[in-house]
Parts: structure tokens; C-alpha cells; sequence
């Protein structure tokens, strides 16, 4: 198996991971999507340039690039969703489940934290 290969193999992975994360309380998407950005970039224009020009996630990943963070509001207000979502699911799935959303959750805020750049 060649390395470009490998690439558009953990691109694809965590690609599957950010979508997941749009519907998955405290999983997140933007540090996936950023990953699966720069995998492609090594494995595969073609899938690169699809994932760039697609008109969900495209302009996300573009604003990324060309300013290398996001806004600090568009942070805070996407952890505070992020954190409704997770108190939403955990008083729905009840003792002991509501544990692992508030251990995503934990993981996914650190992630934003950590990860993500802030621009002025």
C-alpha cells in the first residue's frame, strides 16, 4: 500500500468521523474536517478539490485555511451548542449511559480548545 494511499485511507476515516460529529453530541466535526483536509492534500488532489469545493463544508474549510483559526464567537457559541446537545442527551439516555456524552463532550471541548486557533 502506498503512503498516498494511507492518506486518502485516514482522510476518508476522519471525514466519516467529522459527519458523525454533526449528529453525535460532543463529537467534533471542524478538527476532523480540518484533518480530512490536509490527509486529502497528501493523498489526492481530486478528493481534495472535491472536499474544498463542496457546498456544505467547503467554505468552512476555505475560511480556515486562508485565516488559519476561527472566530472567537463562532468558538464559544460552538461549544455552548455543543454542550446543550450533550445535556439534551444525557438527561434523555439516563444513568449510566449519560456518562459517556459527558465524557465526549469532555474530549470534544478540549478538542476546540486545544486544536482550534482563534482569530481577531
Amino acid at each position: 500500500m502506498t503512503l498516498k494511499l494511507i492518506f486518502i485511507l485516514l482522510g476518508t476515516i476522519s471525514l466519516v468521523l467529522g459527519i458523525a460529529g454533526i449528529f453525535i453530541p460532543g463529537l467534533p466535526t471542524t478538527p476532523f474536517l480540518i484533518l480530512t483536509a490536509g490527509l486529502y492534500y497528501k493523498g489526492s488532489e481530486r478528493f481534495y478539490n472535491y472536499l474544498i469545493s463542496n457546498k456544505l463544508v467547503g467554505s468552512r474549510i476555505k475560511e480556515y485555511k486562508e485565516k488559519r483559526g476561527i472566530p472567537v464567537k463562532t468558538k464559544v457559541i460552538s461549544i455552548t451548542i455543543m454542550w446543550i446537545m450533550i445535556g439534551i442527551s444525557s438527561v434523555l439516555a439516563g444513568f449510566p449511559y449519560y456518562i459517556i456524552f459527558i465524557a465526549a463532550g469532555c474530549v470534544g471541548t478540549a478538542s476546540m480548545i486545544v486544536f482550534i486557533p482563534v482569530i481577531k
